[in-house]
C-alpha cells in the first residue's frame, strides 16, 4: 500500500491535496485521479479544466504520473 497525493495544476493555478489516500498499486492510483478529474468537470462553477493537469505524487513528493484533465474529456 502506498500514501498518494493527487494535485491539480494548470498555468495560473495549483489545488494540493494535503490528506492524500492510500493506493494498493499505480492502478489504483490512476483509477482515483480518472474519477477525481471527473468530479472536478461536473462541478458547477463554469472552471474550463482543459489546460489542467492531476499530478500523483508519493509521500516524498515525487511525481509518480500526471493525468492530463484533457484526456479524461476525450473519454466521454
Amino acid at each position: 500500500m502506498t500514501e498518494v497525493y493527487f494535485h491539480c495544476s494548470d498555468d495560473h493555478h495549483v489545488l494540493l491535496d494535503q490528506s492524500g489516500g492510500a493506493a494498493m498499486d499505480l492502478g489504483e492510483a490512476r483509477e482515483h485521479a480518472e474519477r477525481l478529474i471527473r468530479s472536478y468537470l461536473m462541478a458547477p462553477g463554469g472552471e474550463d479544466w482543459r489546460s489542467w493537469v492531476l499530478h500523483v505524487t508519493d509521500d516524498l513528493g515525487d511525481e509518480l504520473f500526471d493525468v492530463p484533465f484533457a484526456s479524461v474529456l476525450s473519454l466521454h
